[in-house]
């Protein structure tokens, strides 16, 4: 597992606000390619934008960690392949993102494979036009 938090995320949770605030009503967006060496540098090949069946479609989180995991919420986290292609890596973003070589977006990012991954799915292959889920997913702080 290698997540990656971006300047901007690292800076907010120093500066003003937790993380669960910072990225809580986000998407979750996966791409092909090689991933970024950082989550500060633009954004790849996208092939699905994963939002919830919440009322405002964003992804959120359970409203309190356990042990240093916090889990996504209950909602069904979907979205439908905008392109085809193998998933390789992910962004946790805020809607406002705009993908771009950024310090001051806020951004984390990981792995996306059957397992062992950041996001572990079934099948990393995507098909355009299919519909994708998360159906559970902690984050996990490390103590050290």
């Amino acid at each position: 597992m290698s997540l990656k938090l971006s300047t901007g995320l690292r800076d907010g949770m120093l500066d003003t606000s937790p993380f669960k605030t910072l990225l809580d009503a986000s998407r979750v967006k996966i791409y092909s390619g090689s991933p970024p060496a950082t989550a500060d540098e633009a954004e790849g090949t996208l092939l699905v934008s994963i939002g919830s069946a919440h009322a405002d479609t964003h992804c959120h989180f359970l409203a309190a960690a356990v042990s240093g995991v916090l889990s996504k919420d209950a909602n069904v986290w979907s979205g439908v392949a905008g392109a085809g292609g193998t998933a390789s890596y992910f962004r946790l973003v805020v809607n406002t993102d705009t993908g771009v070589l950024s310090t001051s977006e806020i951004r984390l990012q990981g792995t996306v494979g059957t397992s062992g991954a950041d996001i572990n799915m079934s099948s990393v292959t995507i098909v355009s036009g299919a519909t994708q889920t998360i159906d559970t997913w902690d984050l996990t702080m490390p103590a050290s």
